[in-house]
């Protein structure tokens, strides 16, 4: 691995209540460190909450998040990691439903789909569009947009937290 600083930043959307405390352990545990988060009633589905951690580390350090975090199944989080030397950027959506999805982003966070998905779906839909446009709705992780979205909005003005990580 790498000893280039990473940066990024964790949104928990929703959380129920007893995972809370599951949550701050398994970033603790990939962090190395303890791990306090301002949690907030998230209005977008009542009976959970909603945190945010804009944190610094090595490179890698989002994917483990994000790999802790998919473990506890019941969230709907995002985790990112900015480019840093030699590393592209990459983001983590998950929710229940629709479990995770990684796409690459740029330095702007719009999402980067290479040119063998996009071959793949001008494969796949050969004669009919709706296929290719499918195709590339999930390259672009439209499905775990449309629904985190609406928990997006709800967090807006929430607290954030620092967590700087030892590189």
């Amino acid at each position: 691995m790498s000893e280039y600083v990473a940066r990024g930043v964790l949104h928990i959307h929703s959380a129920p209540s007893a995972l809370c405390p599951h949550v701050e352990w398994a970033v603790a545990s990939v962090v190395d460190a303890r791990v306090d988060f301002a949690w907030v009633q998230q209005p977008a589905a009542p009976g959970t909450h909603r945190a945010e951690l804009t944190w610094q580390g090595k490179q890698g350090l989002g994917a483990k998040m994000a790999s802790a975090l998919r473990a506890l199944g019941h969230l709907r989080f995002e985790v990112t990691e900015e480019p840093s030397p030699g590393c592209d950027g990459s983001r983590w959506s998950h929710t229940p439903e629709l479990g995770i999805f990684h796409a690459t982003v740029d330095t702007a966070g719009n999402i980067m789909v290479s040119e063998d998905r996009i071959r793949y779906a001008y494969e796949l839909g050969v004669g009919d569009p709706t296929v290719m446009y499918q195709e590339l709705s999930l390259a672009l992780g439209e499905a775990w947009d449309e629904e985190l979205e609406p928990f997006r909005h709800a967090a807006e003005g929430a607290p954030v937290r620092w967590l700087s990580h030892a590189v």
